[in-house]
């Protein structure tokens, strides 16, 4: 190595670096804030010397302006470029920071110009917090950039701990170039637990014993009545000043909780008058850079040395939370579990207010890697000797599970590979339909189909094995189907025989019919022939005929299990020509190649490229006003919001075209069912009337005022309406009007707050 850190590295980061150095990619698993950021500055400084390039990817916006920022600030902001869904500065430069969705695209080659000169000179890219390949909605994203890699480029994927890195390893050795596991355990700053028990409400108690058993002191909590008025939350803050484990982060699942318990602990007293000053003059200087924030009704409590992080706020607020807890004047942030997602906010502690969460059909518990997650943010490097976490008692768990949670490994990366309209018409686009099969069966949810076969094959295995154990040799050779020939014959005997007896029981005392004794006498002589088999007289008749019984029911399981191996086996590639199919039946392909409205789906990232594609087709867009435009794009783009509330007014204009979009939805709906193809169709036109009026010009406080929706949710989506009428400029094949209404939108929408991130 030309250059050394200023300290001494651990081994992992040095086996990782030598890794990088062999010219290998490397796949780098390791708790939270064990340092897995020098690894990728290692890469940095290589391809800073080598005048190569590396690209820095990471899954959230705001993670990517944090590691912008970051290394502006190390390697000199000529040094650095941004790249994100509405960002782009200094894209040529040697080190570039992205959203992994940019990577993605711009390996497609689309919107980015061509794949060559995107990747010009790049030598590394690193694919930080890699395990988000396990997120619902976008994990897909993860795998399409490693199969569409160049081989040239160097993958550093960093992720948190999951159980089966070998597994991605392997994969990512396969589908891209030689590739190395560095696998640790190692925390620099080691963890200890502690449980608060609400009927001792001013101690911690460790959660285990030395030899790792459940503190037997801890008592399971009672369901209470009221338990509103139970809230234990200033008991643990004051618990934790007292042990100085100080400054800490507050995880509860709901933003609601974080507002009130920050409100409930304001009047702890955790900041000293010294620190006050520093608090108001940070918070002064602040925003007479952000003017926006002026009357935010949370400045006293940050001033009380507490502070609230959620979606719902303004991400200029977060950041100005962020920077205070930084500095160690925010005491204790409440916190939903998206800051355990990779900000840089060190803290000695961690609270975890549950660990079940409700979700929509009850409460459910925390997965391993969830906690893990959320635990790892406590212990700061170099400041912290011990990270200590705490789990707060709730009647919906009992204590044997939370210590059952905390001794847990994390959960294995599991594929949520899902081929998209995009994916099919990009890959179409550069590759025949056999090639593309190849690139579909290289996704890491292909690869590991096999783990998620292994209790298939198990059970087929199970059930062929109890099938050659019920096999019974008759002593006599007859065969099964002889066998079966006798049993049906018996079987019909018997009931014969019942039934005869039945009709002579019903003419007592008169003569039978004739048609009545023939089939007597026909019963008769069938149990001649019965005589004539070995089975009459064989004592292993019995359970041969249950034997073959059981045996035909195991075999109608095992076509059940081969139908469902199958259907694992080929999910992807089935998945991808649902998509083709509804692609050709709509014109956008024609002989497994993009049409030219086909071309301009391909360019279109979102949830439904195609809905958004016949919306633009149908040329209903063209004519509206930049706000009545706006107002509709943010109706197609906001999902459905889980709660039912009703959408204010909006203009005549908007009303009409959505009308026409719900035509357009109820013909891509049609077709999307014919091919079992499942892709959102949304028309929630809830932010509609707040994003119309403020493209007309009101102010923000007049936009807050009609909503009880939080002010990041608000931004969120007027963002989103950004991102695709943002697309409308860029994409191929667009009438000029509609670009030009667009433009003037975005230039409506971005202004403060909402351009601020």
């Amino acid at each position: 190595m030309q250059y050394t850190f200023p300290f001494i590295l651990d081994d992992f980061q040095k086996e990782a670096c030598e890794f990088i150095d062999d010219g290998k990619s490397v796949v780098v698993c390791a708790p939270t804030g064990a340092g897995k950021t020098v690894i990728a500055q290692h890469a940095i400084h290589r391809a800073l010397e080598n005048n190569q390039r590396i690209f820095y990817t990471t899954p959230l916006k705001a993670l990517s302006n944090q590691k912008y920022y970051d290394f502006g600030e190390k390697y000199g902001q000529e040094k650095v470029g941004l790249l994100t869904g509405d960002t782009s500065i200094n894209r040529n430069a040697q080190i570039v920071v992205m959203t992994t969705e940019v990577f993605r695209n711009m390996l497609y080659g689309t919107n980015f110009g061509a794949v060559a000169d995107n990747l010009k000179d790049v030598k590394y890219v690193v694919l930080d917090e890699v395990h988000y390949m396990n997120d619902e909605q976008r994990g897909t994203v993860w795998e399409e950039s490693i199969i569409y890699c160049p081989v040239n480029i160097q993958i550093i994927a960093l992720s948190a701990t999951v159980a089966n890195a070998d597994e991605l390893t392997a994969w990512i050795n396969t589908v891209h170039s030689d590739t190395k596991l560095v696998n640790t355990d190692f925390r620099p700053v080691p963890l200890r637990f502690y449980y608060f028990d609400s009927s001792q409400p001013n101690k911690l108690l460790p959660l285990l014993t030395p030899s790792r058993q459940l503190n037997q002191k801890i008592r399971p909590e009672k369901h209470q009545r009221h338990a509103k008025q139970h809230s234990p939350v200033k008991n643990v803050v004051k618990n934790l000043f007292n042990m100085d484990m100080l400054p800490a982060i507050y995880f509860t699942f709901s933003r609601k909780k974080c507002d009130e318990q920050m409100e409930k602990c304001a009047a702890l007293g955790l900041v000293t008058k010294e620190e006050q000053t520093k608090i108001k003059q940070f918070i002064d200087d602040y925003i007479a850079e952000n003017p926006h924030l002026y009357n935010n009704k949370h400045i006293e409590y940050l001033l009380q040395g507490v502070a609230s992080h959620h979606a719902g706020l303004l991400p200029g607020w977060k950041n100005l939370v962020e920077k205070l807890f930084q500095q160690g004047l925010i005491k204790v942030v409440f916190a939903t579990e998206t800051l355990a997602a990779g900000i840089n906010m060190p803290a000695r502690s961690t609270v975890i207010s549950s660990v079940s969460k409700k979700t929509d059909s009850g409460h459910r518990m925390l997965t391993a890697s969830e906690f893990l997650q959320m635990s790892g943010r406590a212990g700061r490097r170099g400041m912290d000797e011990i990270g200590y976490v705490v789990i707060v008692g709730t009647p919906f768990q009992s204590p044997e599970e939370v210590a059952n949670l905390v001794l847990s490994d994390a959960n294995p990366l599991e594929s949520r590979f899902s081929p998209s309209y995009s994916m099919v018409l990009n890959l179409l686009q550069r590759f025949s339909l056999d090639e593309a099969k190849e690139l579909i069966l290289k996704s890491f949810g292909y690869f590991s189909a096999g783990s998620r076969m292994k209790p298939l094959l198990r059970q087929y295995d199970m059930i062929n094995q109890e099938i050659a154990e019920r096999q019974i040799l008759c002593p006599y050779k007859l065969s099964d189907k002889e066998f079966l020939e006798y049993d049906k014959k018996r079987k019909l005997y018997v009931q014969n025989r019942i039934t005869y007896k039945q009709i002579i029981k019903q003419h007592k005392n008169k003569s039978l019919p004739d048609e009545v004794i023939q089939f007597g006498e026909k019963n008769k002589s069938l149990l001649k022939f019965l005589h004539t088999f070995k089975c009459e007289t064989c004592n292993r008749y019995k359970k041969h005929a249950k034997n073959l019984e059981v045996t035909a029911r195991l075999h109608q399981k095992l076509n059940k299990l081969n139908k469902d191996m199958d259907r694992q086996r080929d999910i992807y590639w089935n998945n991808f020509l649902s998509h083709r199919a509804v692609l050709t039946d709509m014109g956008y392909m024609k002989d497994d190649y993009p049409t030219p409205s086909g071309i301009t789906t391909s360019q279109i990232r979102a949830e439904n490229e195609l809905f958004i594609a016949e919306i633009i087709f149908s040329n209903i867009l063209e004519g509206l006003s930049p706000s009545q435009l706006a107002a509709v794009i943010c109706a197609i783009t906001t999902e459905d919001l889980r709660i039912d509330i009703p959408y204010l007014p909006f203009s005549q204009t908007v009303r009409k075209t959505l009308n026409l979009i719900r035509n357009i939805r109820r013909k891509v709906d049609k077709v999307q069912k014919n091919h079992q193809v499942e892709a959102p169709l949304y028309i929630n036109p809830y932010f509609s009337s707040l994003i119309e009026l403020w493209c007309e010009g009101a102010e923000w406080e007049t936009i807050t005022e009609q909503t009880d929706m939080g002010e990041g949710d608000i931004v969120r989506a007027f963002k989103r309406t950004v991102d695709i009428l943002r697309q409308f400029t860029t994409i191929d094949n667009i009438p000029e009007s509609l670009v030009f209404t667009s433009r003037e939108a975005i230039d409506k929408i971005l202004r403060e707050p909402v351009d601020i991130d």
